[in-house]
């Protein structure tokens, strides 16, 4: 079952696409903020195309796991998917995920001069591969309620 995760910023959303089977996340797009319902339509849209069974939306707990004004504005984004769908759509911490993404690329030896830019949908990969390692019982039952 293939698992859309997005990853929600004030200008841009990163957005993440499984394997068929729900086990790797790659990066697959980013979007440009718009309006709440317009940034929700688009991502039903690549849901949709995509062929995702679920979608995983990230949100930034703070260090004592509480909801801030951030977290807040994805549940937003997530509700008004909800609204506009019939897919399951999960929260996911994704504090962090940004840090991974530059980390990753250090890792990997991307010189300094080249990771300068956008990491949004590399970030929401890294948010995605979170949850699949963590919610694999998950993503088996709604494969079967789903595929």
């Amino acid at each position: 079952m293939r698992v859309l995760g997005v990853d929600p910023g004030d200008k841009r959303i990163g957005v993440a696409i499984s394997d068929p089977t729900g086990t790797i996340s790659r990066p697959l797009c980013v979007i440009e903020h718009q309006a709440r319902e317009k940034d929700a339509l688009r991502i039903i849209e690549a849901a949709i195309e995509q062929g995702a069974a679920m979608i995983v939306v990230g949100w930034a707990l703070d260090s004592q796991g509480e909801i801030g004004h951030s977290a807040r504005k994805s549940q937003r984004l997530a509700d008004v998917i909800r609204d506009h769908c019939d897919l399951p759509v999960k929260m996911w911490d994704e504090s962090g995920t940004t840090q991974d993404a530059i980390n990753s690329r250090i890792s990997v030896g991307v010189s300094r001069k080249k990771r300068s830019g956008h990491l949004d949908d590399l970030a929401a990969s890294i948010l995605l591969q979170d949850f699949l390692i963590h919610n694999e019982d998950i993503v088996k039952n709604t494969e079967d309620t789903h595929g």
